[in-house]
């Protein structure tokens, strides 16, 4: 048995998944904060992405066009509606925002690594009776 099988194990490698494009998304808008008319994005809610209503278009072949929503599999990105402000030039980036972001998102992917490591460790503990 894989340890991706195991739904708490592939709870912890999705979560880790998502916040890892989320912290893309991040990374490109601080990226194009001084790049005229760019709209800051964000990814779907991880709930979105559990239930399957994240709006991603899925593709079957890596020959077809994908929809208007990029993103990295069930993981849809889209234009950030919770963004600050607009400057003059038309840019919804706050740097302020994307640095709270950033930091949410590093701290809530150590916490899913923190997690999924000691899932391992109670697994081990169980199959071996060594800690």
């Amino acid at each position: 048995m894989r340890l991706s099988d195991m739904s708490f194990f592939n709870l912890a490698s999705r979560r880790m998944n998502w916040l890892g494009v989320r912290q893309q998304v991040v990374a490109q808008n601080i990226a194009n904060a001084n790049t005229p008319g760019y709209r800051a994005q964000d990814v779907s809610a991880f709930a979105d992405v559990l239930r399957g209503t994240s709006g991603a278009v899925m593709t079957t072949n890596s020959k077809h066009i994908s929809g208007l929503n990029k993103g990295s599999g069930d993981i849809s990105i889209q234009d950030d509606r919770e963004a600050y402000e607009t400057s003059l030039d038309g840019n919804t980036v706050a740097l302020e925002q994307q640095t709270i972001t950033s930091t949410e998102v590093t701290e809530n992917y150590r916490l899913a690594a923190q997690l999924y490591r000691k899932g391992h460790e109670m697994l081990t503990l169980a199959a071996t009776g060594i800690r």
